[in-house]
């Protein structure tokens, strides 16, 4: 991974040229941040929802291209974050994500968990005020980001997960084997994550936006 230091003087070069000053805060834990995935049918159903498609196809279809996927280089072995422009191209991460599935032979036995955690942005008032708009009669927000500044985004919700128990994050109320799950500690792999950047909500002026990450555990 790239230093975030090198990724934030990036962001500022996009900045420049025009992308939404969107900033991450934080990661936040909710009150039940897994869903165990007890069948590999109940698996694909939740591969085809992250990736829009089948009858997800058409969710929030004008943003999808926002969101970022995790994808495999095959002939590298690599794991690689990129975003989509088309249902072709993220079948396409499908039926790779479907054939590391099988080389990994997830344990449907409480072993397959999804984990959905929030990313926190902000905006400066001044900016927040540039990007609100009216669509279908509701007042939102619009946000213009170059491809550089939307993965720069990602990659601070990514270290901001990895380095969650050294950054204090709380998550006591949660069951042991979930707080291992936090912690990393009990996590054999991780099958595939995606930042969900095509339904951000809004509350008390922070934009939230969900981090989800299938883990096949130990």
């Amino acid at each position: 991974m790239e230093s975030l230091r090198d990724v934030k003087r990036v962001m500022e070069r996009e900045i420049e040229k025009g992308s939404c000053p969107l900033q991450f805060e934080y990661l936040e834990f909710g009150e039940k941040p897994f869903q165990f995935i007890e069948s590999e049918k109940k698996l694909n159903e939740v591969l085809s929802y992250l990736l829009r498609l089948g009858e997800y196809r058409g969710y929030t279809e004008h943003l999808v291209g926002n969101n970022v996927y995790m994808d495999l280089d095959m002939l590298c072995r690599k794991i690689q974050f990129k975003r989509t422009h088309s249902p072709v191209e993220r079948s396409e991460i499908h039926w790779k994500i479907q054939r590391y599935k099988n080389k990994l032979k997830p344990d449907y036995a409480g072993k397959v968990c999804l984990e959905m955690v929030q990313c926190i942005f902000s905006l400066p008032e001044n900016a927040a005020e540039k990007c609100r708009i009216v669509y279908d009669g509701q007042e939102t927000y619009a946000f213009a980001m170059s491809n550089k500044y939307i993965l720069g985004l990602f990659t601070h919700c990514e270290a901001a997960r990895k380095s969650a128990v050294e950054d204090g994050v709380e998550f006591v109320h949660l069951p042991e084997n979930e707080q291992k799950i936090v912690s990393l500690e009990n996590v054999r792999n991780v099958l595939f994550q995606a930042l969900l950047l095509d339904n951000v909500t809004v509350e008390n002026g922070l934009f939230h936006a969900q981090m989800c990450t299938v883990m096949l555990l130990k």
